[in-house]
């Protein structure tokens, strides 16, 4: 198996409220720094990138650098991907 861009991501912080899950990611393959948002609550997510420097506090305040997309509820956690 070739591993891929989503498989050599790092995970360099991850916080969980209230069925809310916030992740931080690097990529190593593409230099990216990404934020996933999961709601269990809902089963949607949606994954961004966002710049280093300010990849902190869109780990504290997802929503305010998020981009304005739909999500949408997926099988298997699927997430919003937008660039």
């Amino acid at each position: 198996m070739t591993p891929t861009a989503f498989d050599e991501r790092r995970e360099l912080a991850h916080r969980t409220s209230d069925g809310i899950e916030v992740t931080l990611f690097w990529s190593k393959a593409t230099d990216r720094v990404m934020i996933a948002v999961f709601d269990s609550h809902t089963d949607e997510g949606l994954e961004f990138d966002v710049g280093r420097g300010a990849a902190l506090d869109a780990f504290n305040h997802p929503y305010a650098y998020a981009p304005h997309v739909t999500a949408t509820t997926a099988p298997s956690r699927g997430w919003v991907q937008t660039h």
